[in-house]
């Protein structure tokens, strides 16, 4: 299904559409405040095995972010965060950043590496934000498979390639070709580890 939402006024009964489909095991397509991102509910274990066929990854070697409503979901899903960790998310979140935390217990166990930690996502997009509102808990969220296409812009195109494989795919506009910028908070030292469309500041 491709799905036209409006992107400053997203639609009620639209939202739930996605919702109800994200909780049934389902996988959808959607926009984010930088490219769109391939994305499920973070509970259902047949939806992530259904995302890492896409992607063509195993889920514990898998990049997958948790894309959260806002930063309340910090103390669940990822251990014990210093207060000027906190500062930092707090002055950065939301935008085009993927921070690298510690996961907590509260992960689901088909996500954990060895190294037990999950990149942590909140867009400023009012599409996303509003299908995580109304689910209750983060999206679990890839990019696209392959290299950073223009196609990957354009819902209509992405519905064509991507029809037979996701159960939604929602058109809030052309997206952007630059990834979320990602920093590595593991350390006291943080490192960026990959340079996308958030500037960061050292």
């Amino acid at each position: 299904m491709l799905l036209h939402i409006h992107y400053n006024n997203p639609n009620p009964r639209q939202i739930k559409t996605v919702v109800d489909c994200l909780k049934s095991g389902g996988t959808i397509i959607y926009p984010t405040d930088t490219i769109y991102g391939l994305g499920c509910d973070i509970y259902n274990h047949r939806a992530i095995e259904k995302v890492c066929q896409i992607k063509n990854i195993s889920p514990q070697k898998a990049n997958l972010s948790f894309v959260c409503y806002d930063l309340s979901d910090l103390s669940k899903y990822t251990k014990s965060i210093s207060t000027p960790l906190y500062r930092v998310l707090k002055n950065y979140l939301p935008g085009p950043f993927t921070f690298i935390l510690p996961a907590s217990k509260e992960v689901p166990k088909i996500l954990h590496s060895k190294k037990s930690t999950i990149g942590l996502r909140v867009p400023d997009n009012n599409i996303a934000k509003s299908i995580i509102e109304n689910l209750g808990n983060p999206i679990l969220s890839a990019s696209l498979p392959g290299e950073m296409i223009e196609e990957y812009t354009d819902p209509s195109l992405m519905y064509e390639n991507f029809k037979d494989k996701v159960d939604i795919v929602i058109d809030g506009g052309i997206g952007g070709f630059i990834p979320s910028t990602i920093i590595d908070c593991t350390t006291d030292n943080y490192e960026v580890i990959r340079e996308g469309l958030g500037v960061w500041i050292d």
